[in-house]
């Protein structure tokens, strides 16, 4: 029997290398390809266009001026909240603020110099997790927006 296995053995590599011999010569004869090439460059000319065209949307005047507002409501349901005593639900629309402000280190000092400082630790344990879900948000977006494409 062990013979078997030997040839087994023999088969299995004979394969490989044959399956790899294969993926040379693909590779090789597909980038010699000169449409290849011209492909490969319309789809990244494409892709810096794409890039470009986001770039100009995210700085839109009429979206600015939307975050903005959110910015402001947010600080006033944050404060509000707090004056409440509700200080899960203050530190969570004050990290929403923190999300979409331009400036977030400024903010953060400010909320240093006028927060209590439980409240401000509740704030900096919940940075974290709002990048993480900004991140979540951002790449679900992409995906959305690659299929409509």
């Amino acid at each position: 029997m062990p013979c078997v296995r030997t040839v087994l053995c023999l088969l299995a590599a004979c394969g490989a290398i044959a399956f790899l011999g294969y993926c040379i010569y693909f590779d090789r004869s597909r980038r010699g390809d000169p449409a290849f090439k011209r492909r490969l460059r319309e789809k990244r000319r494409a892709q810096q266009r794409k890039a470009e065209g986001r770039g100009a949307q995210l700085w839109d005047p009429a979206k600015n001026e939307k975050l903005q507002e959110f910015f402001l409501q947010e600080v006033r349901m944050g404060e509000l909240c707090l004056s409440r005593g509700e200080d899960r639900m203050g530190v969570e629309h004050l990290s929403n603020a923190l999300l979409v402000c331009g400036q977030p280190q400024e903010l953060l000092k400010v909320f240093k110099h006028t927060l209590p400082p439980k409240v401000f630790e509740m704030l900096l344990h919940k940075i974290p997790l709002i990048c993480q879900q900004f991140e979540a948000d951002m790449n679900e977006q992409e995906y959305l927006e690659d299929d409509r494409d």
